[in-house]
């Protein structure tokens, strides 16, 4: 028993099934099969070993897979984020030239997406 494939999606959303964010038995089943086939770029065993530091003691390779490609999307989102809050911020800056900018990833860049994503982040005291 895994918690996973046992589970009915009406029960995981606590509705009788006729809600709009509902998934059948067949769509959560395809889901699972899929995920085997994926490869997340959190390697299995870290998101296990989150798992576990975190309290979650399961034997389903499903469950890191899941946590691995959670917290990839997350991290692929806020990436994104801040690089699009940066090349908003070059355009005001830059002429327009045929050359392709290369753009880095600072701190000054991150913090605002991290803080909108309800994360906080501080220099540490000898960068400042």
């Amino acid at each position: 028993m895994n918690g996973l494939s046992d589970a009915s999606p009406t029960a995981a959303h606590g509705g009788s099934g006729d809600e709009a964010g509902s998934m059948s038995q067949a769509e959560i089943s395809e889901f699972l099969a899929q995920i085997e086939d994926i490869t997340p770029t959190i390697p299995d065993v870290v998101a296990s070993h989150y798992l576990n530091k975190a309290g979650v003691d399961t034997t389903d390779p499903r469950m890191s897979r899941i946590l691995a490609l959670a917290a990839q999307k997350f991290l692929s989102d806020i990436i994104n984020d801040a690089l699009q809050t940066n090349k908003l911020k070059g355009a005001q800056n830059r002429p327009a030239k045929g050359k392709e900018k290369k753009y880095v990833l600072t701190l000054e860049d991150l913090a605002p997406t991290l803080a909108e994503h309800g994360l906080t982040v501080k220099k540490p005291a000898y960068y400042t």
